[in-house]
């Protein structure tokens, strides 16, 4: 009758999913629950709501991946061959990459590191997980985590919920079919919490090495072995991360790009990718090397590559317009024809200031999008001895000129200022651009020297840059972002740069490439940093 009234028959998908039990690749705890739950599915009336629940709960557990692994790459000269030819740079996160693929070549197995890659957006770190997932021969699932605030999105719906379904996890093995897969976890820094459960807190369980051996989705209700998972979290910053998640994972700062690196990532990768998007070959444009030198630095602004890809992109689609339009037979792009198909350039540097002034220094700065230089003014007018600060600074760094004041205060005899000179004086500190938000402790020393040479009348070497935080006793403290500052003094043609003294070894690791044309002078306190910044000796104070 059922056939007839063209009614699912329990009996034969029940025959159908036995069929596929047989056939899983899945421990005896795993098979008996899903025996059971076959038992159950036969013994109830085909059009039932319970039966469609308990269809599509079969449906799933049978798909997922029990122990069914692919074969990993075991040749590392292939792997790291794939590495390069994809990827410019990136050499510690190639590195980490490798010496987990060595590990696994010697001990079959070898638990899987959890890897985090932290660093501004554009500088190639979900590409990367792509290309290590082609380089160890594995499965590529991406979850985006970007915004999920409820816990279920990782965990699954309890099968008594209308509509349930498996979270991101379990959906995402599903997908890749094998139970080794490398999965991206992106944006894992965008995770948010609110009143159905915090998202972090149930990352936890996945990404512990100990714990995820049993990781158990509320909807398949069974535990699921994710220890053979290769896990890469990306991140803009780490300052978002809950504490215990980022202490179960192993952080590699991917960091912004050099000139020279975005020129070989243009030339050898991106040039190539926009001719054949938009259907131009090699032959048909050509861009000069002074071009794309001119395009990264006065087109585009940023610790990435992809504002660098889209200007590329607008050439060739302008290149394309011409071929079918002026029956053009080669078109090739030069330095002074850029204009033409960009645009008046976008991008000025403030360049270094021509001569020695009182009360301005130049100060390094970090972004989200790169280093910059800020040139610090302090000018000092008679009144009651305030201090005013402009620039829209933010709490820490207005703490940060409050100290550098006390700093200065108590130093001032020594360099002939009148006791009652602060009392009879108001100090005006303003950090440019107005419109821009600044925060952190880094320009402790900057504003220190600015305020010295304001009150002393003393000039300041126009091309020296600074950057460090001031103690109370004038002590200059590490600072973060190096690479991005030393860079940024390096566009803005400085000759010199003041760095604190605890900050070596940040400075050993950064490549020839970065420092050339910059002489580094590390700094312990104030007394090291006006040695080296001031240059006029003093007027006679009133």
């Amino acid at each position: 009758i059922r056939e007839e009234l063209g009614e699912d028959n329990p009996l034969s998908d029940a025959d159908e999913y036995e069929k596929q039990l047989k056939a899983l690749k899945a421990d005896k705890e795993t098979k008996d629950k899903i025996h059971r739950e076959i038992e159950r599915f036969k013994a109830m009336p085909g059009g039932s709501q319970e039966a469609n629940v308990l269809r599509m709960y079969l449906e799933t557990v049978l798909d997922l991946p029990w122990k069914k692994m692919s074969k990993d790459n075991n040749n590392m000269t292939h792997a790291e061959e794939i590495l390069n030819a994809d990827h410019y740079g990136l050499e510690k996160v190639k590195e980490r990459i490798l010496e987990y693929l060595a590990v696994r070549i010697l001990t079959k197995k070898g638990t899987s590191p959890i890897i985090c890659l932290v660093g501004p957006p554009g500088t190639g770190k979900t590409s990367i997980a792509r290309s290590v997932a082609r380089a160890l021969n594995k499965q590529y699932v991406r979850i985006s985590l970007g915004g999920i605030h409820d816990e279920a999105e990782i965990r699954g719906h309890r099968k008594t919920y209308v509509g349930a379904m498996p979270g991101r996890i379990v959906e995402a093995m599903r997908q890749a079919g094998v139970s080794n897969p490398l999965m991206l976890l992106d944006e894992i820094d965008k995770v948010s919490s609110d009143y159905k459960g915090d998202t972090s807190s149930a990352l936890l369980e996945v990404l512990d090495s100990e714990q995820n051996v049993k990781f158990r989705d509320h909807y398949v209700e069974l535990p699921i072995d994710l220890s053979n998972v290769l896990f890469i979290a990306t991140a803009n910053t780490t300052q978002t991360i809950p504490g215990p998640l980022l202490d179960r994972m192993e952080v590699i700062e991917v960091n912004s790009y050099t000139e020279n690196e975005k020129f070989h990532i243009a030339k050898n990768y991106l040039v190539r990718k926009q001719l054949e998007r938009n259907g131009l070959t090699e032959e048909q444009v050509s861009i000069t090397d002074k071009a794309l030198e001119k395009i990264i630095h006065n087109y585009t602004r940023e610790a990435g590559v992809r504002n660098l890809e889209r200007r590329i992109g607008d050439i060739c689609r302008k290149a394309a317009r011409e071929f079918l339009e002026d029956k053009k037979k080669a078109i090739r792009i030069t330095e002074n024809g850029l204009e033409k198909y960009l645009g008046k350039e976008k991008i000025t540097f403030e360049d270094v200031n021509e001569e020695d002034q009182v009360g301005i220094v130049r100060g390094l700065a970090w972004t989200s999008v790169g280093g910059d230089t800020l040139q610090i003014e302090v000018n000092v007018m008679p009144g009651k001895g305030t201090l005013q600060m402009t620039g829209q600074m933010g709490d820490v760094m207005k703490e940060s000129a409050q100290t550098a004041l006390s700093y200065i205060r108590s130093i001032c005899p020594e360099y002939g200022v009148a006791d009652d000179y602060f009392e009879k004086h108001d100090i005006h500190l303003h950090i440019p651009e107005g419109a821009v938000p600044k925060d952190g402790p880094s320009a402790g020393i900057t504003m220190a020297t600015a305020m010295l040479s304001a009150v002393t009348g003393r000039k300041v070497d126009a091309k020296l840059a600074m950057t460090g935080e001031i103690t109370l006793r004038g002590r200059a403290l590490p600072i973060g972002g190096l690479k991005e500052k030393i860079l940024a003094a390096r566009m803005a043609h400085m000759k010199r740069v003041l760095v604190p003294d605890k900050n070596r070894p940040d400075i050993a690791e950064l490549s020839k490439e970065i420092t050339k044309g910059l002489t580094i002078i590390f700094v312990k306190d104030m007394a090291d940093v006006l040695k080296e910044a001031l240059v006029s000796p003093a007027p006679v104070s009133e």
